[in-house]
């Protein structure tokens, strides 16, 4: 085994088979649930539910509550979103990609803030304040928080979280020692990028007056 391979997936060797696979699996359909969203596809939704089902089941073993907390608001969030995505606005047309309300902007600064007070209630009860790495949870789970749920209401500032908080995830969760959910993140970042481009684009081709 080459030191680099040993540096990246090293850890993985005390770690139950079925559990890399699952991790894998979760991570293939993270990828498809961002591409799907990058395309304004509905299939956002059914692919990302598979990957959050699979990813709650392996945090809960692990013991992970904030990134657990995570994937559960997404799984309960596409489904809201899903709804959203699919309602019509008219006999034509379902709900539109469009730019973020000042309204929506304040509610998304109360998520923040709300999620930020329940994160340290939830980490403070089970004593989970043991590493720096609970403070930067407490963080990113704000963030994409705001990110699924302005992702949801088909907003295009989504990406702008998502970009943010998969970015502090990279190196976060190849230190918690998930290389492969790592390199999704890293993906992750790039099709968001790439999601915020061709939003904007369709956006500046298709301008909606809210």
């Amino acid at each position: 085994m080459s030191p680099i391979f040993d540096f990246l997936f090293g850890q993985y060797a005390d770690y139950e088979t079925t559990s890399v696979v699952l991790e894998i699996i979760a991570v293939v359909f993270g990828l498809l649930s961002v591409w799907f969203s990058k395309q304004n596809n509905i299939w956002v939704y059914p692919s990302g539910m598979i990957s959050t089902a699979i990813f709650v089941y392996l945090l809960a073993k692990w013991g992970l509550l904030g990134d657990l907390m995570i994937n559960a608001y997404y799984f309960a969030m596409s489904v809201y979103g899903w709804y959203i995505w699919t309602r019509k606005v008219d006999a034509k047309h379902v709900t539109p990609i469009t730019r973020t309300t000042l309204t929506e902007h304040k509610w998304s600064a109360l998520i923040f803030i709300i999620t930020l007070i329940f994160v340290f209630c939830v980490y403070t009860y089970f004593d989970k304040w043991n590493s720096w790495t609970a403070y930067v949870d407490t963080v990113t789970t704000a963030i994409f928080f705001v990110g699924m749920w302005l992702m949801a209401k088909r907003k295009i500032e989504n990406w702008i979280y998502w970009i943010v908080g998969d970015i502090i995830s990279v190196p976060l969760y190849f230190h918690k020692g998930f290389t492969f959910t790592s390199f999704q993140y890293i993906i992750f970042t790039i099709l968001a990028i790439y999601g915020f481009i061709a939003w904007k684009k369709y956006l500046n081709n298709n301008p909606v007056i809210v």
